[in-house]
């Protein structure tokens, strides 16, 4: 694509993702690369400016992650956040040295109102500090623009190279005026217009689509969640007929999705797409009998989603592209953008599947972000209540059901859970929470129901809060709420006396149960 970008160099930081999503909340383009990418092919790409992230190393350490010091003499304006800018300070002839005092957390921030970067932000603001080293002189050239009560140059500047250092992370929500900050840097230093609106990628997008398959057809692997649904649709309204789409319903999903699925996708629905539906419950149960680990479990669901798509697609005969739902974050966990260490070997990235006879896939979200994907899908028209669904894992609720997966605890956990979201949603939690789900324990227990004793099952709530499902903390839900789930989940499900709340964060824990 054409058109104006920022591009956003990665030393390791957690925060990297964050990074580049805000700077496209301020409607420009932003991509991230590996701080070993040739200079050549960044001047190639000729950005508008240039991000450094955060990372794990201290600038002075024999081994420590740098860029060419070239870098700084392109002309290009280049930002530094935390390591970024004690690596620019280090590389240009300032001087950066374990700190005397560490800082971390909220920090108050003493700013240079007349700076570029710092218009319109309070001259004492509250900033995210995450480190233990510090810039004890700035570079030649330089000048301080901002501080604090132990950090002398918490920000600096050459105004004329357009070189711009701060220690904190404005990418963060901690940092109160992040946003701002960031927002001058892409249209006050680096002078971009904001042409990445969701409504343009939309219509390109689909342009594109149309151009690369011409007469060709297509098929479409439909889960039925947010990444497939918008993908699906973009294809529909590309290519029409020329687009099947599987969906293939294991049994693992949630109360009435199936049926929800196909109300949308299926002959009733509104995009008139070729719409098969498997119904393969009685298959995967009888795969997953008697299986309690998780890995094996991931699997076993896994391949034979495979074997059942594969078995569809022979049917449909000859098909020359195959679209997936790859988004921004699968590209750079799966290590194929970025620094960061590889977090999944994503099944939707790195080629053609094996099982599969196709000239190309099609991946028409593999630039986006989830909240950019969400846009996209209302841009589109698709129903507020699938784009906004919860993420959801692709082997369901088998790595919701603690131990071997049957029909009666899938009946269970979905019949929780559909509980646990109706009391949310009624509270007016369900947007503001970034992920919420009931799990099925493992552990059976007496209870007393009645006048006779009990021994059932626990069921497990679940719900977090996090930016980038890196890291998430357990979300603070009014105790009358959980009061009302607990209540509603005993009295209205089979076999379940007890209910937990999941206070752990990760982490140690993970997000999921398995």
């Amino acid at each position: 694509m054409d058109k104006e970008k920022i591009i956003v160099i990665d030393f390791g930081g957690q925060y990297n993702q964050l990074v580049a999503r805000r700077v496209r909340e301020c409607h420009v383009y932003c991509e991230i690369y590996s701080y070993k990418t040739d200079l050549g092919k960044i001047k190639e790409m000729a950005p508008k400016g240039i991000i450094l992230t955060g990372g794990p190393n201290s600038v002075y350490e024999e081994n420590a992650a740098k860029c060419s010091e070239e870098l700084f003499h392109l002309g290009i304006p280049v930002l530094g956040l935390c390591y970024g800018a004690q690596l620019m300070m280090h590389l240009l002839g300032g001087s950066v040295c374990k700190a005397p005092v560490r800082e971390y957390g909220r920090i108050e921030v003493t700013v240079d109102q007349t700076s570029p970067l710092f218009g319109d932000v309070s001259e004492k603001t509250i900033c995210w500090m995450s480190h233990n080293d510090y810039i004890e002189k700035a570079a030649p050239g330089f000048r301080t623009i901002a501080h604090t009560a132990d950090c002398p140059v918490a920000a600096a500047e050459n105004e004329e190279q357009n070189l711009y250092a701060i220690q904190f992370h404005p990418e963060v929500l901690h940092t109160a005026e992040g946003k701002k900050m960031l927002h001058n840097f892409v249209y006050e230093v680096c002078h971009c217009s904001g042409d990445w609106k969701m409504d343009a990628f939309v219509e390109n997008t689909i342009q594109e689509i149309r151009k690369k398959v011409g007469s060709g057809k297509v098929l479409c692997a439909l889960s039925g969640g947010v990444d497939s649904s918008v993908a699906a649709v973009l294809l529909a309204k590309a290519v029409g007929d020329q687009l099947t789409c599987v969906f293939v319903d294991h049994g693992l999903l949630r109360k009435d999705e199936g049926d929800q699925v196909e109300a949308v996708f299926g002959p009733e629905g509104p995009y008139n797409l070729k719409f098969i539906r498997v119904n393969a419950q009685k298959r995967f149960y009888s795969k997953l009998a008697g299986v309690e680990e998780p890995e094996r479990k991931r699997k076993i669901i896994g391949e034979e989603f495979i074997r059942v798509f594969e078995e569809e697609a022979k049917k449909i005969g000859t098909v020359d592209f195959l679209v997936q739902g790859t988004i921004y974050p699968d590209v750079v966990e799966s290590g194929l953008g970025g620094e960061s260490a590889v977090i999944k070997s994503h099944h939707n990235v790195g080629g053609l599947p094996d099982y599969v006879d196709f000239k190309e896939i099609i991946e028409p979200l593999r630039n986006l972000f989830k909240d950019e994907v969400r846009k996209a899908g209302l841009e589109l028209g698709i129903p507020d209540y699938l784009v906004y669904r919860q993420p959801f894992p692709g082997p369901g609720l088998g790595i919701r059901i603690i131990g071997e997966v049957t029909a009666e605890k899938v009946k269970i956990v979905q019949e929780a859970d559909a509980i646990y979201r109706e009391e949310i949603a009624k509270a007016g939690f369900d947007r503001s929470i970034g992920q919420y789900f009931a799990a099925l324990t493992n552990m059976r227990s007496v209870g007393v129901m009645g006048d006779e004793r009990t021994y059932d099952y626990a069921v497990a709530l679940r719900a977090v809060n996090t930016i980038d499902f890196m890291t998430a903390e357990a979300a603070e839900i009014p105790w009358e709420v959980l009061g009302k789930v607990a209540n509603r989940i005993v009295n209205e499900v089979k076999h379940v006396n007890r209910v937990f709340y999941d206070c752990t964060g990760k982490p140690p824990a993970t997000i999921e149960f398995e």
